[in-house]
């Protein structure tokens, strides 16, 4: 099983992918921004100096999610493999996470991006509504992505929402955003002979996930 990385920009479907990859391969999902909040949850040293910073509004320093990330690669379930979300975000990331596998004696595995074009992205993200109990994800303009009963989850029967970031704006936002810092990543990768491009724009939940594991078995 290979270490995995998803670049993606948002509504590309990264989440659901990550997901279904876990379940099917019993591989853990590593995300740095759960690993922040489980840090502050437990009141750690490091948990109190890092909701200080966030408290100020101050960004997390990337030597702080370093020492979280080493930590959390270095358990004994992220040796089979593992998906890793959130991180890297840009360049310099990347090159910290390079170290950071060599120090571990990992292999670099495999960096899989979901392309979607910016219409169609948009479209999604603002069809979105996610449980407010479990977090699953429904899409209400695709009858194979929608609930079977309007405003339910189908996992829990939690009440649907829609997330406080889909809307117009703020997605137009996340998206340049990504463009600017995130979406450098490919050329890097690609130099590096690592990167499978999957394109997801006509594809369902399920067509991508039979690309995704042509690519990681």
């Amino acid at each position: 099983m290979k270490n995995i990385i998803f670049i993606a920009p948002p509504a590309a479907g990264k989440g659901t992918a990550s997901a279904l990859v876990c379940e099917k391969y019993n591989i853990p999902h590593i995300s740095t921004g759960d690993l922040l909040r489980d840090e502050i949850a437990n009141q750690t040293k490091l948990g109190v100096e890092i909701k200080d910073a966030m408290a100020r509004g101050e960004f997390v320093s990337d030597e702080v999610i370093t020492k979280l990330l080493k930590k959390r690669l270095s358990a004994k379930d992220a040796k089979k493999g593992y998906i890793l979300d959130g991180y890297p975000r840009n360049i310099k990331q990347a090159e910290i996470y390079d170290d950071l596998l060599k120090e571990l004696s990992y292999d670099m595995g495999v960096v899989i991006f979901l392309d979607i074009d910016k219409d169609t992205a948009m479209k999604r993200a603002l069809s979105r509504v996610v449980c407010s109990k479990c977090g699953l994800s429904y899409n209400l303009d695709n009858k194979e992505l929608a609930p079977i009963k309007e405003g339910i989850c189908d996992a829990c029967g939690g009440e649907l929402k829609t997330r406080g970031d889909d809307n117009k704006e703020t997605f137009i936002t996340r998206f340049d955003t990504y463009m600017k810092e995130t979406y450098p990543l490919i050329e890097y990768y690609e130099k590096k002979n690592n990167l499978v491009k999957i394109e997801v724009s006509n594809l369902t939940a399920d067509e991508v996930f039979e690309e995704v594991k042509k690519v990681i078995k």
